[in-house]
């Protein structure tokens, strides 16, 4: 039971490749609807491995490395597969993912001196909304009574806007903790 939380890690890297067939250009509307499954699959083990890797009090090494590094691939992999479906400009995805590898590579940083700069809740609301608009942007067209992708675009530049502030405020923070703290 303690292996929980890094098997649902595990379910989010398997659900990858799917999402990659699912999404590619030309499939058919149940196609992408199975897409969707896959990836809202993946977003609920992102939220429930957390959840349940903390209400277990089972911290692993794997899953410090691989949680993030699923939730990562999960997010690029559907911005990148929403490119040529015209649903993310590909600038959006761009600065989407350079924060993320910004703030992966000062968190490496940050922990190869002991230091440990956790998510701040911009961080956390950056997430949440990225998943929401992900979500939308990829659910098709003309199934629900909404326009899902308007829904989604809105979601998208708020999801856009968080990005660029938390990312600001964590190499604000890793400056403070890293530069001030040590000395360097």
């Amino acid at each position: 039971m303690h292996q929980l939380p890094n098997i649902l890690t595990g379910i989010r890297f398997l659900v990858i490749p799917f999402i990659l067939y699912c999404l590619r250009p030309g499939v058919s509307t149940t196609v992408i609807l199975v897409g969707f499954s896959f990836y809202t699959v993946g977003a609920i083990t992102d939220w429930l491995d957390g959840y349940l890797a903390r209400r277990m009090n089972v911290v692993s090494s794997f899953g410090k490395l691989m949680d993030p590094l699923a939730d990562k691939l999960l997010m690029a992999t559907a911005l990148i597969m929403l490119i040529p479906m015209g649903q993310v400009p590909a600038l959006v995805a761009f600065i989407i993912m350079a924060r993320e590898l910004v703030v992966t590579g000062l968190r490496g940083v940050a922990a190869a001196q002991g230091l440990v700069i956790s998510a701040s809740s911009l961080g956390k609301y950056k997430s949440v909304a990225q998943v929401l608009a992900l979500g939308f942007l990829m659910f098709p067209l003309g199934i629900l009574p909404v326009d899902v992708h308007l829904i989604g675009t809105w979601l998208l530049y708020l999801a856009l806007g968080l990005t660029i502030v938390s990312g600001a405020e964590y190499v604000y923070r890793f400056k403070q903790v890293y530069v001030d703290e040590l000395g360097l």
